[in-house]
């Protein structure tokens, strides 16, 4: 009897239709479908948080965020870089997601980090916040070096990525992901 695959739930920090941060993700879909059940989430229904909305009725997207989350094995976060930071819209979700405080359904979670921009140092700053953010929220974070796609629009076709050195790494700490599942 073979094993179930783990199910990795991928959430990209971009709403854009053509986001270097889906094209990253689906890329990685790609790559390795074979090693786990891949989803992917889109945030473009999640509002603004505003603790008066997060009591016991939820906004729906909130709600459906929250469920994904819980359910799967690990989550892969693939973020862009905006003004030398995480985007808004990831941080938002991380902020819903991580209600209540020390309980939430990020606590203990596995979360591999990715950041790409068009710039030339692939949103490694965009990683410093996001690592701090995952702290507060008590996530387990995959100690792997930093997935960073730099200059990401020249590895992009047919709306993913297809850079064989960045698949590489990317591949890399996506094994380290599984294998802290396993643990």
């Amino acid at each position: 009897m073979t094993p179930a695959k783990l199910h990795i739930l991928c959430i990209p920090g971009s709403l854009r239709n053509s986001s270097h941060s889906s094209a990253v993700l689906r890329g990685l879909q790609e790559v390795a479908s074979d090693r786990a059940r891949i989803d992917v989430f889109s945030l473009e229904a999640v509002p603004l948080y505003n603790a008066d909305l997060d009591g016991e009725q939820k906004p729906p997207a909130v709600v459906e965020l929250k469920d994904a989350i819980r359910k799967c094995d690990g989550l892969v976060l693939a973020s862009p870089e905006y003004n030398y930071g995480v985007s808004g819209v990831l941080k938002n979700a991380l902020d819903w997601a991580s209600r209540p405080g020390y309980q939430s359904v990020l606590r203990d979670k596995p979360v591999l980090i990715m950041t790409s921009s068009p710039g030339m140092v692939g949103g490694v700053r965009a990683q410093g916040q996001l690592r701090q953010t995952l702290a507060a929220t008590l996530s387990r974070i995959i100690a792997a070096p930093e997935v960073v796609i730099s200059q990401v629009q020249t590895k992009i076709q047919d709306g993913r990525l297809t850079d064989a050195a960045s698949l590489k790494v990317m591949l890399e700490a996506f094994e380290m992901l599984l294998t802290e599942i396993r643990r």
